[in-house]
């Protein structure tokens, strides 16, 4: 997306990911006992991220949740509270919000029925809205190809030979209608993806930031964003 300042043309991605890291580490800082204030604070800055997109005219929102690692590995009692997290406050920032339509992408299997029906209706109840942001939410990068893959083949797009296009696979993502993703932005200073969106993610330009997700600020996310106008500008 390119839009236009004073005599001057400033490149904006058109969907932007986010690994939002840091929320643990951010509870510990501030002297919470319990690591679940960090994933509540992380939570509702979600709406803070939507709000600069919107204002920003950026439409394509991917946000890294909950991956089906962490919900294998972590305490219960933790992925419970995200559990709750998941069901009531994200669902609800998008739908209050009036402009994103929700997407999930991940094995829902692996949530509690009453988080997984929540999540459901609110992909309902706010489609057709302008903006799209997908939450990945019991999420394999790998499982999310072999999944479009799969979605394909019984689509029935494959050529007499069996053949798919990369393009093919694409379509058959879950998510918003623009699966390649720009711009990914990580926090908390760490150098890896952890499998976040591999496929969409292929081409896009990575910034990370030292900030924890709770502190991560509007500054901030414009500084990802001159980053990306440099790269590709």
């Amino acid at each position: 997306m390119t839009t236009a300042g004073t005599g001057t043309q400033t490149v904006r991605p058109r969907h932007v990911g986010v690994v939002m890291d840091g929320n643990r580490r951010w509870a510990r800082l501030a002297g919470f006992v319990n690591a679940s204030e960090g994933h509540r604070r992380g939570a509702d800055h979600v709406e803070d991220l939507l709000g600069w997109c919107e204002s920003r005219g950026i439409g394509h929102v991917s946000i890294y949740v909950l991956s089906a690692a962490n919900i294998r590995k972590r305490s219960s009692q933790e992925v419970e509270f995200l559990f709750g997290l998941a069901a009531r406050v994200l669902p609800g920032l998008v739908d209050r919000s009036g402009h994103w339509s929700l997407h999930v992408s991940g094995d829902l299997a692996l949530l509690p029925d009453d988080a997984a029906a929540e999540l459901t209706r609110a992909e309902g109840s706010t489609a057709g809205r302008p903006g799209h942001v997908t939450l990945a939410i019991g999420y394999d990068g790998r499982a999310d190809i072999v999944a479009g893959i799969r979605r394909a083949l019984l689509a029935g797009v494959a050529d007499r030979d069996g053949g798919l296009e990369p393009a093919d696979i694409t379509a058959h993502l879950p998510g918003g209608p623009v699966k390649d993703i720009d711009l990914v932005i990580r926090t908390s200073g760490e150098q890896r993806l952890l499998g976040f969106f591999p496929w969409q993610a292929a081409h896009a330009e990575v910034h990370v930031s030292p900030k924890l997700w709770p502190d991560f600020d509007e500054g901030d996310f414009d500084e990802a964003l001159a980053q990306y106008a440099t790269a590709a500008g």
